[in-house]
């Protein structure tokens, strides 16, 4: 008989900073702050030391500075995130094909199918956390429950390192007293609303009459929340959903208004997203660059395709001609951003395609050595000085530049 409660959120705890600690066992103990190197910063993760100050992710660096002079703060390292990200999902699917990723560190599961063979789902919670302790090396935490949403409650309720499991018949006892602001959909705008009403636990939202919520928010808001409230949620858990955009940016240290850094810096950008396309078999229709001012003014612009791609040269030629046809001349940027959208799989005709493709095989030779050597090991020649902030005086401004092995 399948359980009523086969849903469960797996949560890595603080991932980020927990993998830093891997690296570097001396950090264990400490507060360590993710993503925070910067004056313009924002903290990716932060320890459970670091939180005691009061450190959060999507924190400014500045303010975490602030509650944390002795914190730890360091660079992203996304290379190792991912790998360990790959194995805790080899941990995941060692239990039931049924795993919905929905970010580095963090998935729900279906494993109403598992029980025969694992136990129920508490039990299988308890094997989870028991396997990603010993494959991963850091701790999670399990919320078993009816529903995705639920779950999701569950998971953030037992965090670090715990396994709540909220029965089907005590949904609405669990979710009566906490804030609205839990509901997904309730943001602080929301919820500021609905305080104003003295709506501000999700049991007050549910003895709310309807009327009164869809003249307040809107019948659609008005439906989604009402439901939620009810612990209605519908929602399969989806193994696999095809991503709809592969993109990066960054946020300078210091604003940028020198066209010849600028364009190095799209190269990068453009030559990271390119990478990422081909490692996960796609390639994209339209290439999107955004662009935020000094005073914060984001410009965005995008141009679709003849054919799709996934060679960066072909992402930044784009990348390059949208900069140039901003408006004004030596604006200041904080920001710069490429996305790739409109993505197809690439299949074999697409190997067809490229074969004598000069930058295609170039930039598959760049992978491969990245993929030996590490992250950076070869990258275009305009790129050489780009750590040190020098400006590379091979650097052309129509074509990406040579790519040189450093």
């Amino acid at each position: 008989m399948r359980p009523a409660e086969s849903i469960l959120h797996v949560d890595l705890d603080a991932f980020y900073a927990g993998v830093e600690v891997l690296k570097d066992p001396s950090l264990r103990g400490k507060p360590v702050i993710v993503g925070g190197t910067g004056p313009r910063g924002v903290v990716a993760s932060a320890s459970y030391e670091a939180r005691a100050y009061g450190v959060r992710s999507a924190m400014p660096a500045v303010r975490a500075r602030r509650l944390c002079p002795d914190g730890v703060f360091l660079s992203s390292d996304f290379e190792a995130y991912r790998a360990h990200s790959n194995r805790f999902r080899e941990v995941l699917r060692s239990f039931t094909p049924l795993v919905e990723a929905i970010s580095l560190d963090e998935a729900f599961l279906d494993v109403g199918g598992a029980t025969r063979l694992f136990g129920s789902p508490m039990e299988i919670g308890t094997r989870i956390r028991a396997g990603v302790a010993a494959e991963v090396g850091v701790t999670c935490s399990v919320g078993v429950a009816a529903t995705k949403f639920v779950a999701k409650l569950a998971s953030d309720g037992c965090k670090p390192d715990g396994l709540l499991h909220v029965p089907a018949g005590e949904t609405l006892a669990y979710l009566d007293p906490l804030p609205v602001g839990r509901l997904w959909g309730v943001g602080e705008k929301t919820a500021e609303l609905l305080g104003r009403m003295a709506i501000r636990t999700i049991g007050d939202l549910g003895r709310t009459p309807r009327g009164v919520l869809e003249r307040l928010l809107g019948d659609q808001a008005a439906r989604h929340l009402s439901e939620l409230t009810a612990g209605t949620d519908t929602r399969d858990v989806v193994p696999y959903e095809p991503p709809k955009s592969v993109g990066h940016e960054e946020t300078f240290e210091r604003d940028l208004d020198d066209p010849v850094e600028i364009l190095r810096e799209l190269l990068a950008l453009s030559g990271r997203v390119a990478a990422r396309l081909r490692e996960d078999g796609y390639r994209a229709r339209t290439v999107t660059l955004k662009a935020r001012l000094a005073n914060f003014t984001t410009l965005t612009r995008s141009r679709t395709l003849g054919q799709p791609t996934d060679i960066g040269a072909d992402l930044y030629h784009v990348a390059s001609e949208l900069f140039r046809g901003l408006p004004g001349e030596r604006r200041r940027y904080r920001l710069l951003g490429v996305q790739a959208t409109g993505l197809v799989e690439a299949g074999a005709e697409q190997l067809a395609l490229l074969h004598g493709d000069r930058w295609g095989d170039v930039e598959r030779a760049l992978d491969r050595i990245s993929g030996r050597f590490g992250q950076g090991a070869a990258r275009p020649a305009a790129l050489l000085d780009r750590d040190r902030g020098l400006a590379s005086p091979g650097f052309r401004r129509d074509t990406p530049a040579p790519y040189n092995h450093e």
